[in-house]
């Protein structure tokens, strides 16, 4: 587990996360021109206004899986 810091909407915020999945996001950014902030602050924007954003980000990298 890798906890990261961010800044989302002009708070700091910390996230926990598997490292699988860090990986995965980083190449998801990477493949989309994007940092991995930036790709957080999509996915924050996108899920329910009381969903867990660490749940979330895990359900985006599902998502994003080419089955």
């Amino acid at each position: 587990m890798k906890k990261i810091s961010i800044t989302i909407s002009g708070h700091r915020t910390s996230i926990t996360l598997e490292n699988e999945f860090l990986d995965i996001l980083r190449r998801i950014a990477a493949r989309r021109g994007k940092s991995i902030a930036e790709i957080i602050k999509e996915i924050d924007a996108e899920k329910l206004p009381n969903a867990n954003l660490s749940s979330a980000i895990r359900v985006f990298i599902l998502k994003s899986i080419d089955c």
